[in-house]
């Protein structure tokens, strides 16, 4: 039976970690009084964890089971937390011994700590959690950019030595239909890679890579402003890109680009170091093939040179453009945040919305350049009309900026909605594509009303960017009362690998606007596996 989480939400400024869904609409039987969705005057709570976590929080990942592996650069000296006794220290560059964690890994039902011995510098690289839940970490600095780790709590760190066939520092990764990882960009690298790789590239004693124009072309002297390029699966398998801009649509199992899609009205640069934040709006049981991708924030054009060069911190951008690729004409839509924002985040919640939060008010990310915390995380409703979809929540009491952690309670944890707060009693383990499951939950015998199901692939989380972050809206069927305040709801799977690539889930009952805690399922790969 899965246990309630002590929080919702882990969020760092320049990560966020997320567990959370939604999902397809159906009346339950009645039984008195229905309670409504969050009252507004509850704008979100914060809360602190940890005093330390004894590691900056640069790189985070919800893992299977509970956990959150976070993880920082190796290259500057000791952490704030020791190894155990009997891990082996790393050996440093001036031929000492560094005997302290530079990966923790938290367990959210304890709230307790673990530190993992870390060698080779992940700093600024990607990752993707593997259909098996273990965890694929590629490149990073120096004794780290050609390394690939794999990870998971009963082995920790598994490295991979000159696995990657080029240097990744800010590169994306991005899980395709078939299980595979696509590896694309990173600092001066226009070209991507697969893991694992394919036959004739594990073949090859120097394997090769796929040129990719469109990072070339969206390049800046210096400050580049098309690293972490924001990555997202699309239903029909093909890939949207964004990088800077603008985005393209490209085939990666043929390696060639489809179409170019419009500039974002403005001109205004949205990726490392002028970073804003994306995410692919939840997918929706009755169109399953229609996608829409969300871009909020960023940092005018130049406004990194004059940041590091002349200690001039232009003031954010404050927009969000929103396209659907899948459109036969697809064309961005704008709107404005309450306030402008650089280097936030961008996390689905359980009820459709999107939190935007983090960031600074001026100035970009990288080396400190960053002005102003934006303390007051934004609520995005993709389903209501366009000019009344964004609220600013409560602000936070503390100023953070780098990879600086605090969690954060979202209206809908207020505690006078616990009466109509589900619980799930039962789900499967592993589901296939298509195939009916069923999911067993309760809620308070008066506060029966709707109930939404759905599954959310958990997010790498970097740089303003979380990598594989999707939520997934399941059918739902047939709702059988089993008992007093106990159901039973028939729900469909994901149709297709390319609507949710297999790996693990957190499915949630959202009811009457109030979700419940995560059971994880897995989506069973096709073929073996």
């Amino acid at each position: 039976m899965p246990k309630p989480r002590p929080f919702i939400l882990l969020l760092i400024a320049t990560t966020a970690c997320v567990a959370n869904a939604v999902a397809g609409e159906v009346p339950l039987p009645q039984e008195p009084a229905q309670q409504e969705a969050p009252p507004a005057s509850f704008p979100g709570e914060w809360q602190l964890l940890h005093a330390s976590i004894g590691v900056s929080a640069m790189h985070m990942q919800v893992l299977p089971g509970d956990f959150v592996l976070m993880f920082d650069r190796t290259d500057t000296g000791p952490s704030n937390i020791s190894l155990a006794a009997m891990a082996p220290c790393a050996a440093t560059a001036d031929g000492g011994a560094d005997c302290t964690a530079h990966s923790v890994l938290l367990d959210i039902r304890s709230n307790v700590l673990h530190p993992y011995p870390l060698a080779t510098n992940p700093w600024c690289s990607s990752g993707a959690l593997l259909p098996n839940g273990t965890l694929l970490q590629t490149g990073g600095f120096s004794n780290g950019d050609r390394v690939a780790h794999l990870f998971s709590p009963a082995t920790g760190w598994v490295e991979l030595p000159s696995f990657l066939a080029a240097r990744r520092w800010y590169a994306t990764d991005m899980i395709l239909p078939d299980g595979r990882v696509l590896v694309l960009g990173g600092r001066r690298q226009f070209n991507f890679e697969f893991f694992p790789r394919d036959a004739a590239a594990a073949a090859a004693a120097a394997p090769a890579l796929t040129f990719f124009p469109f990072l070339d072309e969206t390049t800046e002297l210096d400050a580049k402003d098309n690293l972490y390029p924001f990555l997202h699966l699309l239903p029909d398998g093909t890939v949207f890109v964004f990088a800077n801009d603008r985005a393209v649509v490209f085939d990666p199992y043929n390696r060639a680009p489809l179409r170019r899609l419009p500039a974002v009205p403005g001109g205004v640069p949205r990726n490392y170091p002028s970073s804003g934040s994306s995410v692919l709006l939840p997918l929706c049981p009755g169109a399953p093939e229609r996608a829409e991708v969300l871009v909020c924030g960023g940092a005018p054009r130049g406004a990194y040179h004059l940041a590091l060069r002349n200690a001039t911190f232009v003031p954010a951008d404050r927009t969000c453009a929103r396209i659907a690729p899948t459109d036969r004409d697809p064309a961005w839509a704008i709107e404005e945040m309450p306030m402008a924002r650089v280097m936030g985040d961008m996390v689905l919640l359980p009820t459709g919305d999107v939190l935007i939060v983090n960031g600074a008010a001026a100035g970009t990310a990288g080396w400190e350049l960053g002005r102003g915390p934006v303390t007051r995380p934004v609520l995005y409703r993709p389903d209501a009309e366009l000019g009344a979809r964004l609220e600013a929540l409560a602000a936070s009491g503390t100023p953070r900026m780098y990879h600086s952690l605090e969690a954060f309670l979202p209206p809908y944890m207020d505690a006078r909605l616990d009466g109509a707060r589900p619980r799930v009693l039962a789900a499967p383990g592993e589901v296939g594509y298509g195939l009916a499951a069923a999911v067993r939950f309760e809620v308070p015998a008066a506060a029966a009303g709707e109930v939404r199901v759905a599954a959310v692939a958990p997010a790498f989380a970097t740089h303003s960017f979380g990598m594989n972050q999707r939520v997934v809206e399941l059918a739902v069927g047939r709702v059988a009362r089993l008992d007093v305040g106990v159901y039973e709801a028939e729900v469909a799977a994901p149709p297709t690998p390319g609507v949710a690539p297999p790996g693990y889930y957190m499915w949630f009952v959202v009811h009457a606007g109030v979700p419940s805690s995560a059971a994880w399922v897995r989506m069973r790969p096709l073929g073996p596996g």
